[in-house]
């Protein structure tokens, strides 16, 4: 069959030099590739031999000892408490009775305490008066026969009732120096309390030549102790007693004196 020719539309676009030389290029890279992806594949699904290898260290190493275990806690429990004794509250009453008991007690025994040292004061006092006094009436009766003596000698006595001295008077007190000297001791008397009767208190008084009292004390008691002791102490209050009517002080008076005089 022959065909014919068809003419060349003047207007169509002709193919430019080189086309088919770059189609071979392109089959023939595309045969290539294809080629390299079979290879590939058959590469891969092939079983590789095996290859074994040991390894040898240079210095032998020791292995670490393991890690002590922790210490075991063992946790110990407190000991339980012990049980206080229950002490039975006592009623508001009683609490209040058995307080008043112990201040009662208390208080007795400090009274006691208290009675004790007074009367220990007490005798005390009065042994240190006793001793004063034994020493004042050991100096009175020594200025006693002191001033005995001296009367004596100055009235020329010689001691002997029997024979008389040779003085030219009496040396006793005038009729009424025992008055005036009542009457400068008893203002000084201080005694309020009430008594019944009139007792007598007799009072021995040494004098100074200038009639400063030196000493005093009780020869006869009253029985009636205040009196007594008010006695004593307006005598001491009074200090000094007026002179005689010839200008002499007796050395020892004795004056009585009672609450109603």
């Amino acid at each position: 069959m022959t065909s014919a020719a068809l003419p060349r539309d003047a207007f169509m676009p002709h193919a430019p030099p080189g086309t088919a030389a770059g189609m071979l290029l392109a089959l023939i890279a595309h045969a290539l590739l294809v080629a390299a992806l079979a290879f590939g594949v058959a590469w891969r699904s092939s079983v590789p031999d095996s290859v074994e290898a040991e390894l040898w260290a240079a210095v032998p190493q020791i292995a670490a000892p393991p890690p002590p275990p922790p210490p075991e806690v063992v946790q110990t429990k407190p000991p339980a408490p012990q049980p206080q004794p229950v002490q039975q509250a006592l009623p508001d009453a009683q609490i209040a009775i058995e307080r008043a008991r112990r201040e009662e007690a208390e208080k007795r025994e400090a009274e006691k305490r208290e009675l004790a040292r007074v009367q220990a004061e007490r005798k005390k006092k009065e042994l240190a008066a006793k001793q004063q006094a034994e020493k004042e009436t050991e100096l009175l009766e020594a200025q006693r026969q002191a001033n005995l003596k001296r009367m004596l000698g100055q009235a020329g006595a010689t001691g002997d009732a029997a024979k008389p001295g040779t003085a030219a008077q009496s040396s006793g007190p005038s009729a009424g120096y025992a008055g005036r000297i009542k009457a400068r001791i008893k203002p000084n008397i201080l005694f309020t309390d009430s008594i019944s009767g009139d007792p007598l208190a007799t009072l021995e008084v040494r004098l100074a030549p200038d009639g400063t009292i030196v000493a005093r004390k009780l020869l006869k008691s009253s029985g009636v102790k205040a009196w007594d002791e008010a006695v004593l102490r307006a005598i001491d209050k009074t200090e000094i007693l007026p002179r005689d009517l010839d200008g002499r002080v007796p050395p020892v008076l004795e004056i009585d004196f009672k609450p109603r005089d």
